[in-house]
């Protein structure tokens, strides 16, 4: 795979297998082998696409058409059953915000464990820790423990550690609703800032005007497949004027 790229994926396939039968013991797997067929249950069907440094992607489709199963190939949450996926450089991820935050520690100490996950030695933590606590506006509770946090505030310290880790891709999925209006305002302008700042970005939303904002390209997936790769406006008008006309259609 060409190094010019920063994303390069080619005939990407993901299945999940579903067992006709559930029982988890061993003696009855064995005696009941049948039970142990199952059916190959498709998410992406061999997609293909690269990206360049600095552009800035939008997934688009349906419901459960393969756009977040996509992101975690890219996160290698999950690996292709076939194909090729890679991914250059440092990679920053806010899909699952904060899920490597431990509930019993603090807040700054969960920055420090976050923050390894992305790749940063405790020394760039230590460069970067009071941007962090600053941007995530929680000074006043970043020594308590985290279960002592809301749900707001724990998306907003993962965001915060997640954006200030100088990744050169970063992966966003459906999570920018953190926060108060004010607080939303200030990632978005955070991420025009990474955009501006040569960062790849690839992102899920079903905001179509959070992608106009932020994205140059779009890709459309339909039912695992790519049915339509371009110039964001373009790809999202075709996209949501197929969407009215479904709606149309059943009345």
């Amino acid at each position: 795979m060409e190094k010019q790229y920063s994303i390069q994926v080619k005939d990407a396939e993901k299945y999940f297998k579903l067992y006709r039968d559930k029982s988890r013991e061993l003696k009855e797997r064995i005696l009941f082998r049948s039970r142990n067929k199952y059916e190959k249950r498709y998410v992406l069907r061999g997609i293909s696409f690269d990206i360049k440094p600095g552009e800035s992607v939008g997934l688009i489709g349906r419901n459960g058409c393969g756009k977040s199963t996509t992101l975690k190939l890219l996160t290698r949450i999950l690996r292709p059953n076939s194909g090729e996926v890679v991914v250059n450089g440092r990679v920053s991820s806010l899909i699952e915000l904060g899920a490597g935050f431990h509930p019993d520690m603090s807040g700054r100490e969960n920055i420090y464990i976050n923050a390894s996950i992305f790749g940063l030695k405790r020394s760039d933590v230590d460069k970067r820790i009071d941007d962090i606590i600053k941007f995530s506006e929680l000074e006043e509770v970043i020594d308590n423990p985290v279960r002592t946090y809301s749900s707001g505030m724990y998306m907003r310290l993962g965001f915060s550690v997640a954006i200030n880790v100088d990744a050169d891709v970063l992966l966003i999925d459906e999570i920018l609703a953190v926060g108060d209006v004010n607080f939303q305002r200030k990632c978005f302008d955070r991420l025009r800032e990474v955009k501006a700042n040569g960062t790849t970005i690839v992102i899920v939303s079903h905001d179509m005007n959070q992608l106009y904002d932020l994205c140059d390209r779009m890709i459309w997936i339909e039912e695992g497949l790519i049915r339509e790769d371009g110039e964001a406006h373009t790809v999202g008008e075709h996209y949501l004027q197929m969407m009215e006309e479904e709606r149309l259609a059943r009345g």
